[in-house]
């Protein structure tokens, strides 16, 4: 098993328990420590793990903690394995093994670096054309892992003016943790004040992303997945998925663009 956490306070107490508790059953555990969700993702394929676990409560406030799991190809698990997990849990029908059997635990601070390289390898993204620019970005990283994992992207991207906010890993976040434009003033503030041109905003565990214009205005979230869909389905063709609380423009683009789109239940 793979497992990475956010950076909140209580981060390290739960992963010392998920790990021995993992070790207990004969797992071994390849522990990123401080990471992102979708590091851990693209570390479980890489890994050949048989799934992996994301220590967080992702945009919920601080005193929370919780349990992201994902399946062997790092995808998160179905709404029918969870259920069989937390019928297993309930009967309580697992075992501990030996002592000589315990698991090992390994810890990997390499991930970052080939996260980023996977990125710069990709071919849709455009080093040349993004350093070309001179951007600067502001990012509020919430006093969590986006503090340490979004400027080092940026910096490999040829980005080097990057004005970070909330850039101490403390878990004890500035301000409410969702990234919604009523909880991102001092971001927007910012932008504008230091004429930058661009404004970033992740969740404590680096999976949501809201942008935020050079005019200190919202880029949100529904605009950023429906502008990435169709710089991607320009380019080649392909089919698309979001949850059903996501605005159907995505399905407008898909299908423009020769594709096919499908829902998914919310969470």
């Amino acid at each position: 098993m793979v497992i990475g956490r956010d950076g909140r306070i209580s981060g390290a107490m739960v992963s010392n328990l998920v790990q021995s508790t993992l070790s207990a059953m004969g797992i071994d555990v390849i522990d990123l420590d401080l990471s992102t969700t979708p590091t851990v993702e693209i570390a479980v394929p890489l890994e050949g793990a048989d799934g992996g676990i994301i220590l967080t409560a992702s945009h919920n406030p601080k005193e929370w903690n919780a349990l992201k799991l994902l399946n062997e190809k790092g995808e998160f698990i179905s709404a029918e394995t969870g259920q069989e997990l937390l019928r297993i849990a309930e009967a309580e029908d697992f075992n501990f093994v030996p002592v000589d059997k315990l698991g090992t635990i390994k810890r990997d601070d390499s991930y970052m670096q080939k996260h980023i390289d996977a990125i710069l390898n990709y071919p849709l993204v455009n080093k040349g054309a993004i350093a070309a620019k001179n951007f600067k970005v502001v990012v509020d990283a919430i006093n969590s892992t986006g503090a340490t994992f979004v400027p080092a992207l940026l910096n490999a991207l040829g980005i080097d003016n990057v004005i970070v906010l909330n850039k101490e890993v403390t878990g004890n976040f500035a301000h409410n943790p969702e990234p919604l434009p009523h909880h991102l003033t001092e971001l927007s503030s910012t932008v504008v004040k230091e004429k930058a041109h661009l404004g970033i905003a992740v969740d404590p565990d680096v999976d949501r992303l809201c942008f935020v214009c050079e005019d200190g205005s919202m880029f949100g979230e529904e605009y950023t997945l429906v502008a990435v869909a169709d710089y991607v389905l320009s380019l080649r063709q392909g089919n698309t998925v979001s949850n059903m609380s996501s605005t159907k423009a995505l399905k407008e683009i898909t299908l423009k663009r020769g594709g096919s789109y499908s829902p998914s239940a919310v969470g």
